[in-house]
């Protein structure tokens, strides 16, 4: 089972070949560890830690 790269959590799922989303911290990650936020509309976008959670 995946665990989220940002928090650590199990309440992940998967939503694509190689993509994932993360339902405690809101985030879409792939196998890379390439971490994603998502827009208000819709589009993915590089997460940044320094900007925190939303």
């Amino acid at each position: 089972m995946k665990t989220c790269p940002i928090c650590g959590g199990k309440a992940v799922g998967r939503i694509g070949v190689d993509q994932y989303y993360c339902w405690d911290c809101l985030l879409e990650f792939n196998g890379k560890n390439e971490v994603f936020a998502i827009a208000e509309d819709g589009t993915l976008v590089a997460y940044n830690p320094q900007e925190g959670l939303r």
